[in-house]
C-alpha cells in the first residue's frame, strides 16, 4: 500500500473506531440527516479559505469535508448499504467513462467539447440507472437537477442544461436585452408600491410592501437574477463566487468606513448618507491604492 493509501486508510480506521461501541458519544448519535448541515457549513469554509487564498487553513478545511465522506460511508456501512471501498471505485469508474478523449477515442480539444460529452454521457447512464431499478423516465430534461442546492447554483445548472437542447439565447447582447427588459418590469412593479420612492422603503424594517404586490416583486426580483445568472454561466464565471467576492468587498468597505469614522470621534450612525458616501469613496480609494 503507497504513503496516501496508508494515510487514507488510517483516518477510515479513526471514523470507524469513534462510531463503533465505546467510541464517542457524539459521533455515535449522529444520522445522515444530522450531518446534513455540516457538510454545507464545511463546504462554504473550504470556499472562503480559497477565496482568501489561505493555503494551511484551506489545507484543514479540506480534510474537514473528506470527513464528511468519511462520515457518510462509515454509517452506510453500518446500515450494510455501502462502504467507502465502493465510493472510490464509483468515483474512479466515473472518472474515466466520462473522460473518453483521455482514457479512450473520442477526440475532445476544447473545454466546450468536453461538457457537452460528459452531459450526454451522464444523461446515458442516468438512464440506465433508472431502468436498471424500474424507475420512471423524468417528465423533463430539467428533472435530473436537484431542487435542495443552492437557489444561483440551481439556476446556473437549469439554464445550462436547457441549452443542451438549444433554449438559450444566440449571443450575449440577447441576455443584456433580457436584464434591461426584466429590470424595467421590476421598476413598473415598485412603482406601484406605496412611498416607494420615500427614504423609508429602502433599508428599513418597518417599511412593508403591500401583500398584493410583493409577490410581483419577489417574482420580478427572481426574473431579474435568473438572467443575471445566464449572463454569468455565458461569461464563464460562478455567480456563487462572483456574489461572495462582492460581499467580502463590501465588508472590507465598510469596515473601512467604520474605522474612519472612529478615527475621527464620529459615530457612523449619526453622519448624513453624503458623508457617508464620501467616507465609503474614500474606503474604495484606498483600497484600489493599496491592491
Amino acid at each position: 500500500m503507497s504513503r496516501t493509501g496508508e494515510k487514507f486508510q488510517r483516518a477510515v480506521d479513526i471514523m470507524a473506531r469513534l462510531r463503533a461501541p465505546g467510541g464517542c458519544p457524539w459521533d455515535r448519535e449522529q444520522t445522515f440527516d444530522s450531518i446534513k448541515p455540516y457538510t454545507l457549513e464545511e463546504t462554504y469554509e473550504v470556499f472562503d479559505a480559497i477565496e482568501r487564498r489561505d493555503w494551511p487553513e484551506l489545507k484543514k478545511e479540506l480534510g474537514d469535508l473528506l470527513l464528511q465522506v468519511l462520515f457518510y460511508a462509515e454509517m452506510a456501512q453500518e446500515d450494510k448499504r455501502f462502504s467507502i471501498d465502493e465510493v472510490l471505485d464509483a468515483l474512479s469508474e466515473k472518472l474515466i467513462s466520462r473522460h473518453p478523449h483521455v482514457f479512450g477515442s473520442v477526440e475532445a480539444n476544447t473545454s466546450s467539447e468536453v461538457v457537452k460529452n460528459w452531459e450526454a454521457l451522464k444523461s446515458a447512464e442516468k438512464k440506465v440507472a433508472r431502468e436498471a431499478v424500474g424507475a420512471e423516465h423524468p417528465q423533463s430534461l430539467l428533472d435530473d437537477v436537484a431542487r435542495a442546492m443552492p437557489a444561483l447554483l440551481e439556476a446556473r445548472k437549469l439554464s445550462s442544461k436547457a441549452s443542451t437542447v438549444g433554449f438559450d439565447w444566440p449571443d450575449v447582447e440577447g441576455i443584456f436585452d433580457k436584464i434591461k427588459e426584466e429590470t424595467q418590469e421590476l421598476e413598473e412593479v415598485v412603482a406601484q408600491i406605496p412611498n416607494a420612492g420615500s427614504s423609508g422603503i429602502a433599508g428599513s424594517r418597518a417599511a412593508a410592501i403591500p401583500e398584493s404586490l410583493k409577490t410581483k416583486v419577489e417574482d420580478e426580483i427572481g426574473d431579474l437574477f435568473f438572467a443575471l445568472v445566464n449572463l454569468a454561466r455565458r461569461l464563464h464565471v460562478d455567480s456563487e463566487s462572483a456574489l461572495r467576492g462582492t460581499n467580502q468587498k463590501f465588508r472590507r468597505r465598510f469596515a473601512a468606513m467604520a474605522a474612519s469614522a472612529k478615527s475621527k470621534q464620529q459615530d457612523l450612525k449619526e453622519l448624513s448618507l453624503d458623508q457617508k458616501e464620501e467616507l465609503w469613496q474614500q474606503s474604495k480609494m484606498l483600497e484600489s491604492q493599496s491592491s
